[in-house]
């Protein structure tokens, strides 16, 4: 686990909230990421994870409430510019292109960079998978395959925030342990914030240098991701 951070956080989210209809999904959501941490959001199904991330993405558009990128003001910023400015989004379900091959999805992660911008060497170390299977369509290849290139492609652009919405759905143990050694060591470069939601307690707290719960749309509780199980942190997720 990190020691205590003294740097800049490079998210900052203050006062987020978030609709849909008449119902108050997030509520006066605060928190910060900073380099070289793994920033984990837990809660069960429906508390409104995956739109929190959907919302600093600018998948959907914020309703109330500030987004803060390395000290720019990204709350009304349309997604592909916040990808321009340093943020990677893996989405729940992966979402690659099935018909695409592996090295068509990597490049599509390239997209915001000027033409001709090569892949990357460094995704073929953290998932060396990937090049063995560079011509292969992305439909073709395993759940936890398709999850290590979602988050190569994500990688590709060299954001300076990835955020992850349950990398570890549906995929095997072994490609689960691989995936977390990876985000592990990206962190550890100190050159990325990384945000992760997770409902596998373990796998969470195995990576977490902070911990934030959701509860319908709150924040009920926060911590330093050492500290998990003695805050309760595990039976609060298995009530």
């Amino acid at each position: 686990m990190a020691a205590e951070s003294t740097t800049a956080p490079i998210l900052k989210v203050e006062g987020l909230n978030q609709y849909y209809g008449g119902s108050h999904i997030l509520r006066n959501l605060v928190f910060e990421a900073r380099l070289g941490e793994v920033t984990v959001i837990l809660g069960r199904n429906g508390v409104g994870k995956t739109t929190l991330l959907k919302s600093l993405m600018g998948v959907v558009p914020v309703k109330a409430g500030t987004v803060t990128l390395d000290g720019a003001d990204i709350t009304k910023a349309p997604s592909y510019e916040r990808v321009k400015r340093g943020v990677g989004y893996v989405p729940q379900g992966r979402e690659i292109f099935g018909r695409l091959t592996v090295e068509e999805n990597l490049r599509m992660g390239l997209a915001t960079k000027s033409g001709g911008t090569a892949i990357p060497a460094e995704l073929f170390e953290l998932f060396p998978v990937l090049k063995q299977m560079i011509g292969r369509r992305g439909g073709d290849l395993s759940g936890g395959q398709q999850q290590q290139l979602a988050i190569a492609r994500a990688l590709a652009a060299g954001p300076k925030l990835l955020m992850l919405d349950e990398p570890t759905e549906g995929i095997q143990p072994s490609i689960i342990k691989e995936i977390g050694r990876v985000i592990r060591m990206l962190a550890d470069r100190k050159s990325m914030a990384i945000v992760l939601v997770e409902q596998y307690y373990d796998f969470a707290a195995e990576l977490a240098d902070q911990y934030l719960v959701m509860e319908r749309g709150e924040i009920v509780q926060r911590g330093r991701g050492a500290d998990m199980e003695a805050d309760g942190v595990r039976q609060r997720m298995s009530i």
